[in-house]
């Protein structure tokens, strides 16, 4: 199995996971045209695509998935919460296929197995995922306001971990937003900061990783540096080993 993302932060996230021949995309949240275009810059193909999961209906995560289901005949798992808020923004197209997740059981799309799990966060029935293809497991966990017991469960013993650093907690306070946002960041249904993401990372198993990689930052209120100090914190390494996604590139072709 192999992994890359097209982009990650507040204007755009889609992650990739590809294994035999079977390509899904976690979240769309870019443009048709610009989705088409960062696939090929991975030497992918729209057509190759077999699925796009969507996590939650925020437009950063779902804005692109059903026109580009629509243009390359690609079925669209989400759950039932995501899917009647999307039909409430009048985002879902007729004519899409559509599977709906049950976010506490796995399911399979060819090789691919996709562990679904609940995360709180301000929309109607979010999930994140463990991506495995039988040998390695790739961790997702993105726009999550505080974690439990049951999500570190899940990324226990993974291979990978893409994991959210949205924001420095004194940028944030500190920074231009207005009162009512930094409180929706902050609170328990909002993001992770560096330091929870680090408590996080330093709380679960992490004797199989192999890549770690910081996602989601805000461009207002987090800085790269700070976001990679408090994830090498975590694992004890330099933090040179610390790979990060942007909004402009994602991240290139990682391995398992």
């Amino acid at each position: 199995m192999r992994f890359a993302s097209l982009a990650s932060g507040s204007s755009g996230n889609c992650l990739v996971a590809e294994a035999d021949g079977t390509v899904l995309l976690v979240d769309c949240g870019l443009a048709l045209t610009e989705t088409e275009r960062r696939l090929q810059r991975l030497g992918l193909q729209p057509a190759q695509v077999s699925g796009i999961l969507i996590t939650h209906e925020h437009g950063d995560h779902a804005c692109g998935a059903f026109e580009f289901a629509a243009a390359h005949r690609v079925t669209v798992y989400l759950t039932h919460g995501t899917l009647a808020a999307l039909k409430a923004e009048g985002k879902v197209l007729d004519g899409v296929p559509l599977c709906i997740v049950n976010g506490r059981q796995a399911f399979f799309i060819d090789g691919l197995q996709l562990v679904p799990f609940t995360v709180p966060h301000d929309a109607r029935e979010p999930i994140q995922y463990v991506v495995s293809d039988g040998a390695a497991k790739l961790g997702v966990l993105t726009d999550i306001g505080m974690s439990t017991p049951h999500v570190e469960r899940m990324l226990g013993g993974l291979d990978a971990l893409v994991l959210e650093c949205n924001y420095d907690a004194d940028l944030l306070w500190n920074g231009g937003y207005p009162r009512w946002l930094k409180e929706r960041i902050a609170g328990p249904f909002g993001h992770l900061d560096n330091r929870e993401s680090e408590r996080i990372l330093a709380a679960v198993d992490r004797s199989k990783l192999k890549h770690i990689i910081g996602a989601h930052l805000s461009q207002a209120n987090n800085r790269p540096e700070l976001a990679r100090a408090a994830l090498a914190r975590a694992l004890g390494c330099a933090e040179s080993w610390i790979s990060l996604a942007t909004q402009a590139e994602g991240f290139g072709w990682r391995q398992l």
